[in-house]
């Protein structure tokens, strides 16, 4: 079985961005303002968004299932007020419910917060609740840097985060931290400010200590780790330098990595320098990088073809494609035994 931790909506149907259009212009005229129940999409342009994209390369592909989380450009938690982050996050989070009730073997939700520079973390947690209890979500994406690429927030290990951290030990969930758009010039969204964030991350709980509060709370890091398999032996000297624990005690039991990158050596080297119990299946397909490399003549973000062609070993191929996510995601694990597989 083969599980992507890392899918987007990204092809949902055009009603959804005119709304969010309608919703951002109501921020300087209120008479724009749409109201939700204003927002129309059947079931018939759910199944046509997701049958013409996403299920037919998940089909092409071999892969199984998908956890499945609104488009995180759209998050876009700079825009407007927390109220805006939450009537949006309301609204996308439920098209991916909708979506996993439709194709109960093929996704499975996550879900977005409500986020807004700024805002307590803690407004964010009834939304986390409902999508939890209501939606089934099995994890849910966490925004280190709500302010748009401005980098305002605190880090990862401040005590502000910690009602979010509690509600995920809680439920027993994971978060994957993923920023959304950048409005700052200096960083193109994907192409800068999605790697420099997951090394961010990955900086920040270095310096701190966060798993002595919280010693079962899992934080996957996607694209790969961003610069931090290349730069492995950077972050264990200065984790040495900090009066830290080696890497492998200080956060590899809950740091994960996913297979968001486009390229085989990449992939490799990925492979190499993290523990295979440590590395998730991903793909974010119809995501960040869409096109086909003219090197392969396959699309850059068919990450199968990389784990396959990796020369893995029996045990460590079934880890990184299935085991690993039921055991990071165990609500998920939980959801399949329930199905049967």
């Amino acid at each position: 079985m083969i599980i992507d931790i890392h899918g987007h909506y990204t092809t949902a149907p055009p009603a959804l961005g005119q709304w969010r259009d309608r919703q951002i212009a109501g921020l300087t005229d209120p008479l724009m303002a749409p109201r939700p129940s204003e927002l129309q999409i059947s079931d018939d342009d759910l199944r046509e968004s997701i049958e013409q994209n996403q299920l037919r390369l998940m089909d092409q592909r071999g892969i199984d299932l998908t956890v499945f989380s609104p488009r995180a450009s759209f998050m876009a938690h700079h825009v407007g007020r927390f109220e805006t982050s939450a009537e949006w996050a309301a609204i996308c989070n439920e098209l991916c419910f909708r979506v996993s009730e439709l194709y109960p073997e093929r996704f499975v939700p996550a879900a977005m917060l409500p986020q807004s520079p700024g805002v307590d973390p803690a407004t964010c947690l009834p939304e986390l609740t409902r999508c939890v209890e209501e939606y089934g979500a099995v994890a849910l994406n966490l925004n280190p840097d709500p302010s748009g690429g401005h980098w305002t927030a605190p880090p990862l290990t401040d005590r502000s985060w910690y009602p979010i951290y509690e509600k995920m030990v809680e439920y027993d969930i994971p978060a994957m931290v993923h920023v959304s758009t950048s409005i700052n010039p200096a960083f193109h969204t994907t192409g800068a400010h999605y790697l420099n964030a997951d090394t961010t991350a990955f900086m920040q709980l270095i310096e701190g200590d966060l798993y002595k509060d919280f010693p079962t709370l899992k934080l996957v890091i996607p694209h790969g780790g961003g610069a931090v398999p290349y730069h492995w032996g950077r972050f264990r000297g200065l984790a040495m330098a900090l009066n830290k624990p080696a890497l492998e005690q200080h956060l590899l039991n809950n740091v994960f990595f996913d297979t968001c990158v486009y390229h085989q050596p990449g992939i490799d080297l990925l492979l190499d320098v993290i523990p295979s119990k440590n590395i998730l299946f991903a793909s974010e397909m119809i995501g960040a990088v869409r096109g086909i490399d003219p090197c392969t003549g396959h699309n850059f973000d068919d990450t199968a073809r990389y784990i396959e062609s990796a020369g893995l070993n029996e045990t460590d191929f079934a880890a990184i494609t299935e085991h690993n996510a039921r055991t990071v995601y165990p609500r998920l694990n939980a959801l399949l035994k329930q199905q049967g597989r």
